[in-house]
């Protein structure tokens, strides 16, 4: 595997990581994300799935984003008749966003993120070295 192909599947990793957080962060900024109507449905919180892809010009298998979706787990119900969100029968409809597992997710895609950069530091080192051992 040469220095190009490092780098190249270092930054398809950064790429998915930094996807992942932007998800999980939409998803913590609207843990609190009632509906605007009477009834209506709550935030309901995102995921995003992953997948690898040949780059045949490299010969390697590079992760993607495969799409993103939302969780269609059932949505918790608050007793609330008072909010303006109360169904008929006083109940208002939560988002289904765990702060804590957002966090968890946050945390990770960061080390994932971090140890993609990493690598890819030291591959423009090994790179550097290399042209300089060539120029002298």
């Amino acid at each position: 595997m040469n220095l190009e192909t490092s780098m190249r599947i270092a930054s398809s990793g950064m790429q998915v990581q930094s996807a992942r957080l932007r998800v999980s962060a939409e998803n913590l900024a609207n843990a609190q994300s009632t509906a605007n109507e009477p009834g209506g449905e709550a935030y309901r919180r995102k995921t995003i799935e992953f997948a690898n892809r040949l780059d045949r010009e490299l010969g390697v298998h590079l992760v993607e984003v495969d799409r993103y979706d939302v969780d269609r787990s059932e949505l918790p119900k608050e007793f609330d008749p008072q909010n303006r969100a109360a169904d008929a029968d006083g109940y208002v409809s939560l988002p289904n966003v765990n702060p804590l597992t957002e966090l968890m997710d946050m945390r990770e895609a960061q080390r994932s993120y971090e140890a993609n950069l990493g690598a890819m530091k030291q591959a423009r080192s090994m790179l550097l070295k290399t042209i300089e051992l060539l120029r002298g």
